[in-house]
């Protein structure tokens, strides 16, 4: 048995047994405000407290948990994005800081392209916990969201999201935009964040990836780029005559992805952006605002 028994020395044995095992010593700070039900100021004001002997007990097999492999949010059961708490399981990606970038970056052309107070119609295509959608649905009511996603059981995690945060979002079960194409739908806006890993890449990734999130929504074809390449046939089948697109690529991507929007859309303006590390990681179409 460890034999700390105040917060600080709780977080530092945490720390230094993460760091050993090459994983991120910061996780202690999150699983142990879970457990004592604080937030990050309150924990750090409480450092010399005394931990109860069941909330050392959880925290400690949470610990030895994540240095076996396991997502910490998989054992809280929540990851944070753009300050809301969504429900994630190893049927979902876990929201990653850069989507976030991705969200603010549409809401700005959204705003900047369409007239305030006027309905636009948005797909999120690959949903996963709905974060993008809910997000969205949530920031700027004006917005008609659809979500779709292959899996049922992803989108039962999303739906879950979505009642949670008293989100308004319609779900629909299929692939990619083939819902839409097969009853007619046309759409001002399509985001999505597709598998984009390529195969032979995913042997490199962490085993808290590749051995508990879903392979169907990190893999995407020999280079990565196969889900963008089915965009192209189904994005104009269901993009209005005005309309934003907007995908986020791995890094490296954006060039790849922008040439193939550039080929479906030649009067668009395409923007690859960076995210707040320097990297390529989302790609902008804004097509018929001319």
């Amino acid at each position: 048995m460890q034999d700390f028994q105040k917060v600080y020395e709780a977080l530092k044995w945490a720390s230094s047994f993460l760091k050993e095992n090459s994983r991120d010593e910061n996780t202690g700070e999150l699983l142990l405000c879970h457990y004592l039900g604080q937030s990050r100021a309150q924990l750090l004001a409480d450092l010399r407290e005394e931990l109860d002997e069941a909330v050392k007990m959880k925290f400690i097999e949470a610990v030895q948990q994540v240095v076996k492999g396991t997502p910490p949010q998989h054992i809280i059961g929540y990851e944070e994005f753009y300050g809301r708490r969504f429900i994630v399981n190893e049927e979902v990606l876990i929201p990653r800081p850069e989507t976030e970038e991705l969200v603010q970056g549409l809401l700005e052309r959204i705003k900047g392209n369409f007239r305030e107070n006027v309905p636009v119609s948005v797909v999120d295509v690959g949903t996963g916990s709905g974060a993008i959608s809910i997000t969205l649905a949530l920031e700027n009511p004006t917005l008609e969201v659809v979500t779709v996603d292959i899996a049922k059981a992803s989108l039962q995690v999303a739906k879950e999201n979505a009642l949670k945060l008293g989100a308004d979002v319609g779900f629909l079960e299929g692939d990619l935009l083939q819902p839409l194409i097969t009853n007619g739908v046309r759409v001002d806006v399509v985001v999505s964040n597709p598998p984009y890993i390529p195969e032979e890449d995913i042997n490199t990734l962490s085993t808290v990836v590749k051995d508990h999130e879903p392979i169907r929504a990190l893999v995407g074809g020999r280079d990565g780029l196969d889900f963008y390449r089915r965009f192209m046939v189904e994005i104009p089948l269901v993009l209005k005559e005005k309309g934003i697109v907007a995908f986020e690529v791995g890094v490296g991507q954006g060039n790849d992805v922008a040439t193939m929007l550039r080929g479906t859309f030649p009067k668009a303006k395409i923007e690859v952006v960076n995210d707040i590390n320097g990297k390529d990681r989302m790609v902008f179409a804004e097509i018929g605002f001319n």
